[in-house]
């Protein structure tokens, strides 16, 4: 009975050490991390994105944001912590282990006179005779009649001293944690205890099972249903214009999986109405076109609306269920855009060279869904190539404004970025009709835009000149600078409801193949990991050219210090192709920002090969190959970049010629000035500073 009880007891100490190993340390990094994101965060501090509410945390809204199931569950394991430490405390302080020397107040190993002499003084204090309280009367009789029994019996008192118990030696006992009740197998406790071990043993990981395989067999790692990517897969082609991005994108199984209620269409039909100048729709036969869109999947009209309609801002009539969905669609935006960009660069041939114009078009998308921004407001407009979108993102700008501070000679935003303060606040006060402090948020988003820098090189490791076949070893630089010399930084985005951060997609290609050969995104959020990434291949590089430790050590700090002030680095292998000399161009695109590239022209000199064998060629049977099909797809997809605009990386004749111009090969590797641009190769190049 007594192990019965003792094992009782311990069962609270089991489940509290069961439920915090895990919840302790869990606990500890989510708030260090939440401190620390918290750190990281840099905002928009301009008036448009205060009054947004994007930003601001009232009550309700931290309410809210820490109402999610993990933060309540993690509470409410804390509430059961705690409760279970005060349970626990309480029954250790009744419980009292039986130690007859202790309740007698002796040392042991006393004479028996000693023992007699203090049980005396004992029975004075708590003997029944002598003390009427029945706490008294219940102590003496269970300890203190015990204890003296137990010590004044010779045997009992032998027992005791060598083995710690009355009754002599005790074998080894083992108990389970358990409740008493769950312990006694008569009767219905045996059927809790069984049906309590199935549960934990058997039921409950096999519910996790299946449930983590349902979610994975439905998902990708990013969260992103395989179906979407099958669809972007299917629909993705290598001359996909800009505006035709935006079908495919739509196909997402995410938002065909929102509802299409009836109470919809009256809303979606004023909606048709306020877009309708950026369906892309025929003017010339506009009713047959409104009837093919009409007769379209209904989630892909529902779709194109409320995006088109967030590009426009014209959200505002929405009715309260296309809110929601509409919120639902911008929340799944960014992680959709992302893998469909990869699905634009994925290696398509046999070379391992993914489609530079679908990638472009994708980031261009992303840039205007961020900005809420139309596509069509990026057409080249009079003698700037980029339009007018990149003046939208700016605070209380409008076509209207634009149009006014052109007649002063500002024609592209590069013009604008590149003014000094005084003339642009007297520019925007006098000519565009702001007042001051709208001049002032204008300040603030410009000073938090980014430019971006390349230093790129490309060369074969231990060898002289690039040769066909060789392993090409490519190492670039991207560095970020704002005028407010933060690198961490939130874009200024009132009309995207959720946080996003800026990401840049590094892509060395050859425009004139629409070949992607290689691409990275690059994020200068984390520091640390960067930190970590750059060290790690700077030393490997070292290490594989044979350089002494101490030229590694010197390598390494230099790359840590270059992290620290804003550059990020980039390393890609590549195979190198033919003979012959190849143009190809450098990308630094942010897929949060307009007008905020980087883009410079590489000239790559492949030599016919001397060197005797091979080395690390990769077999063409590794290289991922496009499926059956997908050629009589791309013969199609070439009439899907006709009657378009032209992307802002689009090059004519005069840019191909102008390569041969700007690029520069030293001893077979490529040496880059990286001269960030922005959108238009006509003097709005941005120099990084």
């Amino acid at each position: 009975m007594a192990a019965a009880e003792e094992n009782s007891a311990l069962f609270p100490i089991f489940v509290l050490t069961m439920i915090a190993l895990p919840l302790v340390p869990y606990t500890f990094v989510n708030v260090y991390l939440t401190f620390r994101k918290k750190s990281q965060n840099i905002n928009c501090r301009c008036s448009v994105c205060f009054r947004s509410g994007k930003y601001r945390k009232s009550i309700f809204r931290r309410i809210s944001n820490f109402s999610t199931y993990s933060n309540l569950t993690v509470l409410l394991l804390w509430v059961v912590v705690v409760l279970l430490s005060f349970y626990i405390k309480h029954i250790n302080t009744e419980i009292q282990i039986f130690e007859p020397f202790s309740i007698l107040g002796l040392e042991p190993g006393v004479s028996e006179s000693e023992i007699k002499k203090a049980y005396r003084k004992l029975s004075i204090l708590y003997h029944p005779d002598k003390n009427p309280d029945p706490e008294a009367n219940k102590y003496f009789i269970d300890y203190i009649s015990k204890a003296y029994q137990a010590l004044t019996d010779p045997i009992s008192r032998e027992n005791f001293e060598k083995y710690g118990h009355p009754d002599g030696r005790q074998g080894l006992q083992m108990g389970i944690a358990l409740p008493q009740f769950l312990l006694n197998i008569d009767g219905a406790s045996g059927g809790i205890l069984l049906l309590g071990i199935v549960g934990v043993c058997i039921i409950l990981p096999l519910t996790i099972a299946v449930i983590y395989l349902s979610r994975s067999s439905k998902y990708t790692g990013n969260y992103v249903m395989h179906h979407t990517m099958y669809a972007y897969y299917h629909f993705m082609k290598p001359s996909l214009a800009p505006s035709k991005v935006m079908e495919v994108f739509i196909r997402a199984a995410e938002y065909m999986e929102i509802p299409v209620r009836r109470t919809d269409e009256e809303s979606l039909q004023k909606l048709f109405v306020l877009v309708r100048s950026e369906l892309n729709l025929d003017l010339r036969n506009i009713r047959q076109e409104q009837a093919k869109f009409w007769k379209q999947h209904p989630a892909l009209v529902k779709s194109e609306l409320l995006i088109q309609a967030h590009l426009t801002r014209e959200t505002a009539e929405l009715s309260p269920h296309l809110q929601r969905d509409f919120k639902k669609m911008l929340a799944l935006a960014p992680r959709l855009l992302e893998e469909l960009i990869k699905m634009a660069i994925i290696p398509r041939t046999q070379q391992g060279h993914g489609w530079l114009r679908p990638a472009i078009g994708v980031i261009e998308l992303s840039q205007s869904m961020i900005q809420a921004v139309p596509l069509s407001a990026r057409k080249a407009t009079g003698g700037s190539s980029e339009g007018y979108g990149p003046f939208l993102q700016l605070p209380h700008f409008t076509e209207t404004v634009v149009k006014k501070i052109a007649r002063k000679k500002v024609r592209s935003f590069q013009d604008l970025r590149e003014m000094k303060q005084q003339e642009r606040a007297e520019l925007l006060t006098q000519v565009a009709g702001f007042s001051d402090a709208e001049a002032q948020d204008v300040d603030i988003v410009l000073e938090m835009m980014p430019s971006i820098s390349i230093d790129l090189t490309c060369e074969t490791e231990g060898e002289e000149g690039i040769q066909e076949g060789d392993i090409v070893t490519m190492q670039a630089w991207i560095t970020l600078r704002r005028w407010n010399d933060s690198i961490r930084a939130f874009p200024h985005a009132p009309y995207f409801p959720y946080e996003k951060e800026e990401n840049f997609w590094l892509l060395l290609a050859d425009a004139s193949s629409n070949d992607v050969w290689m691409s990275q995104k690059v994020n200068f959020m984390d520091e640390a990991t960067a930190i970590i990434a750059a060290s790690k291949a700077i030393q490997e590089l070292k290490e594989g050219s044979g350089a002494s430790a101490k030229e590694i050590k010197i390598a390494v700090k230099e790359a840590i210090d270059r992290v620290k002030s804003g550059s990020r680095l980039v390393m890609a292998k590549f195979q190198a192709p033919s003979e012959g000399n190849y143009n190809l161009t450098s990308y630094c695109l942010c897929d949060a920002w307009i007008g905020c590239d980087a883009k410079s022209n590489v000239k790559l000199k492949v030599l016919k090969r001397t060197r005797a064998g091979t080395r690390n060629v990769v077999s063409t049977d590794e290289v991922p190959s496009l499926e059956d099909g997908a050629e009589d797809e791309d013969e199609e997809g070439d009439d899907d970049y006709d009657d378009d605009y032209e992307s802002e990386y689009s090059e004519d004749d005069e840019d191909v010629r102008g390569k041969d111009a700007r690029g520069a090969v030293a001893n077979g590797s490529v040496h880059d000035d990286a001269k960030g641009s922005s959108s238009d190769d006509d003097g709005s190049e941005s120099d990084g500073n």
